[in-house]
């Protein structure tokens, strides 16, 4: 049974009310740096992260050609920690070898807009929603909680937002900020932001992973 949206829209304005007079506990800094993805993917069986780019060590080799020269199936599992699709993953790992990072993040991006409405929802079944540090204050469990069961009884997917460049101490007022902001679209608009927040988080994960910065 959904969750009536003006219900939960009054209690997330409660909530905010609260968040304002008590202000969050400084985060936990992650190793990923400022940045947070609003979902993150499983762990993959088997997954093969690429080697950290090589600083004069024999026989290391930069992260891209490693890339290029990997097995298919190794490429394709790299490439689906960063968007769970076989197709995408596949149709990346087939056209290699890329003559750089720029050549390969634009198919990535050309791949993604390709996608289907079913391989947008396969990818979406795979994102989850990401652990909050523990010193976490409970009132952003709550208003989280509320926003995230919002979002989904309209839409019947789960939220993804890519949160690339935004400081560690801003991530919980910008996601709630657009989960507020997109429970306003229609199912056809929500559905193209979703598409083109898959594809940046894609872009994102990849681009960490060519900068050795693992998976």
């Amino acid at each position: 049974m959904g969750v009536p949206i003006g219900h939960v829209s009054d209690s997330l304005d409660n909530v905010t009310s609260q968040l304002s007079q008590h202000p969050p506990t400084t985060l936990t800094r992650r190793p990923r740096g400022a940045t947070l993805p609003a979902h993150r993917l499983p762990e993959l069986p088997g997954r093969v992260a690429i080697p950290e780019q090589s600083r004069g060590t024999p026989g290391t080799p930069p992260p891209l050609k490693w890339f290029n020269d990997a097995p298919g199936p190794d490429a394709e599992r790299v490439l689906l920690s960063c968007l769970h699709s076989p197709r995408w993953a596949r149709l990346l790992a087939g056209h290699r070898p890329y003559p750089d990072t720029a050549s390969l993040l634009a198919a990535a991006d050309e791949a993604a807009y390709d996608l289907s409405p079913e391989e947008i929802a396969e990818s979406l079944a795979s994102e989850r929603l990401p652990s909050l540090p523990e010193d976490t204050y409970s009132a952003a469990h709550t208003a989280l909680n509320a926003a995230h069961a919002a979002y989904e009884a309209k839409f019947g997917h789960v939220f993804v937002l890519c949160l690339d460049g935004v400081p560690e101490d801003e991530v919980l007022d910008r996601v709630l900020e657009n989960i507020r902001s997109r429970l306003a679209n229609d199912p056809e608009d929500e559905h193209q932001t979703t598409r083109d927040q898959l594809r940046l988080l894609a872009r994102e994960r990849l681009t960490n992973t060519l900068r050795g910065a693992g998976l």
